[in-house]
């Protein structure tokens, strides 16, 4: 009967890289997330490009405007800081969610080294391959941006 039980069960190291494996598969699937967040920031840098181009378009139409009539239009003056509040805003929005992506890139390329060295044990071989990376504080502190302030990092 003992022969049964011991057959049935898993031996611990099989166990450790199933789990090893599994959490590994997570780890991936995150760092694809974060893949598909960095092409989501590209486009809203496109935005932040087309902000700029809008405000340069509203300057530059103010002074065509303004060679043929003194009076300012003040609508077109708002317009125009409006675009360039809208693309500081997404330039800080931009830097700090780049910041971090990478930021989070590192620490989950350091649980994917840790938990290969736990799966690997004690072989010298698989700790000569997997080295262990400093971690770091998180360099983005920030939760939310408003309009007004510039803050580049």
């Amino acid at each position: 009967m003992q022969m049964n039980e011991a057959q049935s069960e898993p031996a611990p190291s099989a166990l450790s890289l199933m789990v090893a494996a599994e959490l590994q598969d997570h780890l991936l699937t995150a760092n694809n997330d974060l893949e598909r967040l960095q092409r989501l920031l590209s486009d809203a840098s496109e935005a932040l490009m087309g902000h700029f181009y809008g405000a340069n378009q509203s300057l530059r139409q103010l002074l065509r405007d303004g060679a043929a009539a003194p009076e300012v239009d003040t609508a077109a003056l708002h317009e125009a800081m409006q675009n360039l509040s809208g693309a500081v805003t997404a330039m800080q929005f931009q830097d700090m969610a780049s910041q971090l992506i990478n930021h989070t890139h590192i620490r989950l390329r350091a649980c994917a080294d840790q938990i290969a060295r736990e799966a690997m044990g004690q072989d010298p071989e698989g700790e000569a391959v997997v080295e262990s990376a400093p971690l770091r504080p998180n360099p983005v502190t920030q939760d939310e941006m408003d309009a007004g302030s510039i803050e580049l990092f």
